[in-house]
C-alpha cells in the first residue's frame, strides 16, 4: 500500500475574491494555476503546515477559517489535497507577492474563477471553496 501524503491548500479570500497562484515549477506544472499551499511535514498538523506554506510561498500571515469539505487525490499516488478557507491578516491583497514556486498571482471574482487554467486536481477543490464562500457571504 502506498503511503498517504497530505497536501494542504489555502482558499485565500479577500474582498470576495479568491487567490490563484501560477506554478513556476516543476516544468510539467509550470504555467498552470493552483491554490497555494504544500506538503504537511512529519510531526506537523495540517493547519500549521498551511500557515507555514503560505508564509513561505507568499510572505503572508493568515487566519484559517474552516476546512472546505472534501479531499482530492493528486497526480502522485498516495497524495491527497485538503483545503482550508483563509483570510489575510498581515497584508492587503495588492501587497501579496509570489516568493516560492509561483511566478504570478490573481485575485479572482466569483465570475472569473474559470478564467485561469487550474491544475486538474485543484478544479474540484476550487468548486468546493467557491460553494463554501457563497454560503458564507
Amino acid at each position: 500500500m502506498t503511503e498517504r501524503i497530505l497536501v494542504v491548500g489555502g482558499a485565500l479570500y479577500a474582498g470576495g475574491r479568491l487567490l490563484a497562484a501560477r506554478r513556476s515549477a516543476p516544468a510539467h506544472l509550470a504555467g498552470r494555476w493552483e491554490l497555494p499551499g504544500g506538503k504537511v511535514e512529519p510531526g506537523e498538523d495540517p493547519e500549521q503546515a498551511l500557515v507555514r506554506e503560505l508564509r513561505e510561498e507568499l510572505g503572508v500571515e493568515v487566519k484559517l477559517l474552516e476546512r472546505v469539505p472534501g479531499e482530492w487525490p493528486l497526480e502522485r499516488p498516495g497524495y491527497v489535497l485538503r483545503v482550508w478557507a483563509a483570510e489575510l491578516i498581515s497584508a492587503s491583497p495588492e501587497g501579496v507577492r509570489p516568493l516560492e514556486d509561483h511566478d504570478a498571482l490573481r485575485w479572482l471574482a466569483p465570475d472569473e474563477l474559470w478564467d485561469v487554467d487550474w491544475l486538474e486536481h485543484d478544479r474540484p477543490a476550487v468548486t468546493e471553496a467557491a460553494r463554501w464562500h457563497a454560503h458564507r457571504s
